[in-house]
């Protein structure tokens, strides 16, 4: 029998199990609209659109999908911030019968290329901003052309208009090589949706792994829908809570934990396409939102916010964390100065996002990624077997079972055995459970480093550190940093009579990869430490890293 001391813990309110719907991720939309069609369901700036609008709205691009001769298990790949939009495109497309694959639009155009062709994807949908980038793709591998949704569609007069100027500009010359969205949500007639088995894969995600190369994550809807009722249950949403959604909603944590928890609950969306801490305090302040999700990062740009005690953040009654690990003094520190409680949670994009967190009412413990949600059963296995179950206090790798499991790696079946053993999800993440059933991570058995809550990943990085044509060998390291929980840092050693700056090669990073992924520092040495076969030891520098930090702050007390 399963050691579940942590439902000891659990606020009053929150069931050890939930019953779980078998139905499409799409039905949590139309379930909402039929019960409150004229409550707002996103807020985008002071425009608001409702449940039955946005409903309607995914009903005719669907329509218009299955016009076109897209459905029956197509991959739609979505090129998309947080606006209106992307909520209609989400829901049309799984309405169609399709599967979503969520990018980030700050990749560049051989990542996205990649992700597009790894998927299969058969249509892009992207913004004016990114439509160049679309086309391209689009046409590279050979696919339809992309569909662009115009963000001035869903703003309000005069900023509509500013918008819009700006967005024909990014698109002039290539207007008819695209597909304005607005033309595809004029469908009108009876709408059938597609008949969707819940246990079929409804969204392809793009996340983290040890490869280099991201891998694609294959949540069924069943694993979806499941985790939003675990999110609402955990948080006892209801329709008259209000969630700011400032994470990218093509993000596991941001899709689940901002938008489809939220839509299950009939709750109202207040949307940020980017994130601005001048921006998200004057949004707290002005639309009231009752909670947000957010990552450490956000929790320190926001608490050095000059005057933010001038921000009136009463409205929230808490702001979830995860993705990274939050220190003591980030937590403390904001909390006093917003006057609002920060939980910290835990999750995987393996198991669709956040499975564990410290209780919405009950007790925090600081420092820890809390308890398991209901219906997860999670452990504490030794590291050197990976099946021997320690007691509480010892340190191991988090092992989980949950009715959110990926159905696998897309077109990876070893990495998928890998990950999922006799039934349980292996982490990755070492950690341990206490007395009362709550978890704290330590460490990680990936060399993955997270940058303000984006997986990066370490040998992406070296391929490009040795492309670079005056360099003989080089290793990147994620180092701790308070403000962005890691940072990239690359030890590099020049080839013979070479000469370079750490400008010069960080330049050569911002030219091929995303920003995040670019090193923020750059350390010239003329040898590296190498292991007996002649590997370079990632982890000797990082623990001589942390060593320098700690000296660095001793020395100054």
């Amino acid at each position: 029998m399963e050691d579940k001391r942590w439902l000891a813990s659990y606020d009053e309110e929150t069931p050890a199990s939930i019953e779980y719907p078998e139905c499409p991720i799409q039905a949590i939309l139309d379930a909402s609209a039929e019960r409150n069609p004229d409550h707002a369901l996103t807020v985008f700036y002071g425009k608001r659109l409702t449940y039955g609008e946005i409903k309607r709205l995914s009903d005719s691009f669907a329509t218009s999908l299955l016009s076109a001769g897209v459905g029956n298990g197509d991959r739609v790949a979505l090129l998309l911030p947080n606006f209106p939009g992307y909520l209609i495109a989400y829901f049309g497309v799984l309405k169609a019968g399709c599967v979503v694959v969520p990018l980030n639009p700050l990749y560049t155009e051989g990542e996205l290329s990649y992700q597009v062709s790894d998927s299969e994807s058969k249509l892009l949908i992207t913004i004016p901003r990114f439509a160049r980038k679309a086309l391209k793709i689009s046409e590279k591998l050979r696919i339809n052309n992309p569909v662009v949704s115009f963000i001035s569609d869903f703003l309000p007069f005069p900023l509509s208009l500013i918008m819009r100027f700006r967005e024909n500009r990014q698109v002039k010359g290539i207007k008819t090589r695209i597909t304005d969205f607005k033309h595809l949500l004029k469908k009108v007639g009876d709408f059938e949706q597609a008949a969707v088995d819940p246990q079929r894969l409804g969204v392809l995600i793009y996340s983290g792994g040890t490869t280099g190369v991201a891998k694609g994550i294959m949540l069924s809807h069943y694993a979806v829908v499941s985790n939003a009722h675990q999110i609402a249950t955990w948080g006892h949403l209801t329709e008259t809570e209000r969630i700011l959604a400032v994470l990218p909603l093509f993000h596991g944590y941001g899709m689940n934990v901002c938008m489809n928890a939220a839509v299950l609950s009939g709750m109202s969306i207040v949307l940020l396409p980017r994130f601005n801490a001048e921006e998200m305090a004057k949004t707290i302040q002005k639309y009231r939102p009752t909670m947000t999700a957010v990552v450490p990062t956000i929790l320190t740009a926001l608490s050095n916010l000059p005057g933010i005690e001038r921000y009136d953040f009463t409205s929230l009654k808490a702001v979830w964390v995860g993705a990274a690990p939050l220190t003591e003094v980030v937590k403390k520190n904001f909390e006093a100065k917003a006057r609002c409680k920060v939980i910290e949670g835990y999750g995987l994009t393996e198991a669709v996002t956040a499975i564990m967190a410290n209780p919405y009412r009950g007790r925090h413990k600081v420092g820890s990624i809390g308890l398991p949600f209901p219906d997860v059963i999670a452990k504490i296995v030794s590291l050197e077997d990976g099946k021997t179950t320690l007691t509480p206090n010892e340190t191991g790798e988090i092992v989980l079972k949950t009715p959110t499991m990926m159905l696998g790696y897309l077109n990876r079946k070893d990495e998928t055995q890998e990950a999922i053993r006799d039934g349980w999800l292996y982490t990755g993440d070492i950690g341990f459970m206490d007395e009362e059933g709550y978890f704290t991570l330590t460490d990680r058995k990936k060399d993955l480093i997270i940058v303000g809550g984006f997986n990066v990943f370490p040998s992406e990085i070296d391929e490009v550190l040795y492309q670079h044509p005056k360099v003989k060998e080089g290793v990147s390291v994620g180092v701790p940093d308070e403000y962005k929980g890691e940072r990239i840092k690359v030890y590099v050693v020049l080839k013979d009579g070479e000469e370079a700056t750490e400008d010069e090669i960080r330049a050569f990073f911002r030219e091929r990869l995303v920003a995040y992924k670019v090193p923020s520092e750059v350390e010239f040495r003329t040898s590296l430490p190498k292991s007996a076969i002649g590997k370079i030891l990632r982890k000797t520098l990082r623990a001589e890293e942390v060593e320098n930090m700690k000296k660095k702050r001793d020395a100054t007390y």
